[in-house]
């Protein structure tokens, strides 16, 4: 795929997302980049909220914010979208004023002078408030300005905001591009040691008996350490394990930290150290001879997200901590694999045995599950009611763009085959996951967010194999997951207009009212064999939309609702009493049916 193919492929994606003739094209365009960034570890859970307003003699803008779990990190998104048909240049200073909107936006929150300017029923309102609470906790802040230009720049100045540094990022669809074609956003992390410490890593260099990796053991200097994990965060975990330890682990932490300051010199003898997996290394030769490791291209951290970020935000809030003295103890291993899935296979292995302190989730390690893979196995086989068509469950990332490169062979192939499995058919592991659990009418797993859904997901589904009591993984199940991914989307789709912020919440809580209500006189038969869903659902959908958005304002009690709707007693208090009986009849009701 070119960066040409991939702009229109956007631009198709959006307009997939949206209403006929709705004006929210740059709010779907923010959802599709931000929920791509989480997928891909560069942030967190997202949630759109779009903002715009003038405060005395500036402008003020949002698109979304994510926030840690923790919340001692956040996010701010802001988009620029401009519908580009083909690729265009965007200056370098449209960026930084979208970046200066939002640095503005932050800078009155953190104030506590943007609250009380806001209507307290407006859903940005409850962000304000969060953001003041939490900010002098907070220990890293990014903004990121998303646009479908080409931007020279990809990063601008750190801005001090409140005495905290805010890095300014810059994804625009090149960018994008480098990220989703791959399906490895880690070829962006390029890590030079002999220009962050003056000369190669010394190490042992043992070559692969294998044709799956090489295997090198060093010792990394802490300030080294500290500089990459500064730059790049979290996205030296993301990998295929996709899970972001939390630096939050008091025993961990309090041990690794209190070695820092008291002794650095002893940590290398104390810590177990990290292992790393890296698709390239540049090898050369030291002072005294012996092998030096003076890049690693695409590193990551399988084990010792921990060890990592605590000597980050050791030296951020101890300026005292000497890590001139401080080594760090280093497994790396550099992939040879070609194929994507094969890669994602031994690095999840790598991870599992190597993660034995803070584990892994052995759900975030589950693309090679029977489960997963006969449910692959039935989306290769399986044709939508054309005969032609079909969709694809992407066991393994990077899989669809894998299967295209693969087949389509000529551009006519590729066509062909985008035509007969396009982007808007493609069902992710987390995809899966959200669907299923929200017409289990489980919408607080779902708006745990996409990983956390999926562990909980996992969870269960390890609970029904040991009952002996998993459903029957056939084309009937299949055809019955997509017709709920058709109703999820459209569901998704249908709401977005109606709400400013909260459209994820929203729409799980109401595919789950849609299942509550219908049950199983549901017809996802015939879903799946029109493979769309008729006029007259989604214009129920509307009514319970609004119901749902009304009653998750009133029960939250001017909580955050992005954080109650992940709250069992959200889920109790929303359906402790009905929504209104289906008002439009609707052809998927069997007859007889509520």
């Amino acid at each position: 795929m070119t960066l040409e193919e991939f702009l229109e492929e956007t631009r198709a994606e959006v307009a997939a997302q949206m209403s006929e003739g709705s004006p929210f094209a740059e709010l779907v365009f923010s959802e599709v980049v931000m929920e791509h960034l989480a997928e891909a570890g560069m942030t967190f859970e997202p949630n759109s909220c779009h903002f715009e307003s003038r405060v005395g003699r500036a402008n003020l803008r949002l698109s979304g914010y994510a926030m840690s779990e923790d919340a001692d990190q956040l996010d701010l998104f802001v988009s620029l979208y401009e519908g580009f048909e083909s690729l265009t240049p965007l200056p370098d200073q449209a960026a930084k004023t979208a970046a200066a909107q939002c640095v503005r936006f932050l800078e009155l929150c953190a104030a506590g002078r943007l609250a009380e300017k806001l209507d307290p029923s407006s859903d940005v309102y409850s962000l304000a408030l969060t953001i003041r609470e939490i900010y002098d906790e907070l220990e890293q802040i990014r903004i990121y300005v998303l646009t479908d230009g080409v931007v020279k720049s990809k990063s601008f100045k750190a801005r001090d905001v409140g005495g905290k540094s805010v890095r300014l990022e810059v994804m625009d669809i090149e960018r994008l591009f480098r990220h989703r074609s791959e399906g490895k956003p880690r070829d962006e992390l390029v890590v030079n040691f002999e220009e962050l410490s003056g000369s190669a890593l010394p190490c042992v260099f043992v070559p692969g008996e294998t044709e799956d990796y090489d295997y090198a053991l060093t010792a990394i200097p802490g300030e080294a350490m500290r500089f990459v994990y500064e730059k790049f965060g979290p996205r030296l975990l993301e990998a295929n394990v996709r899970s972001f330890l939390s630096v939050r682990a008091k025993g961990v932490n309090a041990g690794i930290q209190n070695t820092l300051r008291t002794a650095p010199e002893r940590f290398m003898a104390y810590n177990n150290g990290i292992v790393l997996v890296a698709d390239e290394m540049k090898l050369a030769r030291t002072s005294d001879g012996s092998p030096g490791i003076i890049w690693l291209r695409g590193m990551q951290i399988v084990n010792g997200g921990q060890t990592t970020a605590s000597i980050y935000f050791a030296k951020k809030k101890y300026a005292s901590t000497d890590l001139s003295k401080v080594r760090i103890p280093a497994k790396i291993i550099v992939m040879r694999e070609v194929e994507q899935a094969d890669e994602e296979a031994l690095v999840a292995n790598i991870s599992r045995y190597a993660n034995s302190q803070n584990s892994v989730r052995q759900s975030d390690l589950s693309a090679n599950k029977p489960f997963h893979v006969d449910v692959e196995r039935l989306s290769l086989t399986v044709y939508c009611p054309d005969g032609t068509g079909r969709w694809f469950y992407e066991r393994a990332t990077g899989s669809y763009n894998t299967l295209l490169s693969r087949e389509g062979t000529t551009p006519a192939k590729r066509r062909a085959l985008r035509a007969s499995v396009p982007p808007s058919r493609k069902i992710t592991k987390t995809d899966l996951a959200k669907y299923l659990m929200a017409w289990d009418i489980k919408p607080d797993i779902v708006s745990l967010g996409a990983q956390k859904c999926f562990s909980r997901f996992m969870s269960e589904l390890s609970d029904a194999e040991a009952e002996n009591s998993i459903a029957t993984l056939d084309p009937a199940f299949f055809k019955a997951l997509v017709a709920k991914a058709i109703v999820y989307k459209a569901t998704h789709k249908t709401v977005r207009p109606l709400v400013s912020a909260f459209l994820a919440n929203v729409a799980a809580y109401t595919v789950s009212v849609v299942a509550n209500s219908y049950g199983h006189s549901f017809d996802l038969e015939r879903v799946w064999n029109r493979q769309g869903v008729s006029p007259q659902f989604l214009e129920q959908v509307e009514i319970w939309a609004h119901e749902v958005n009304d009653r998750l304002h009133e029960t939250a009690n001017g909580k955050m609702i992005s954080e109650w709707a992940k709250r069992p007693e959200c889920k109790a208090a929303m359906f402790s009493r009905s929504f209104s009986p289906p008002s439009v009849e609707i052809p998927e009701a069997r007859r007889g049916s509520a």
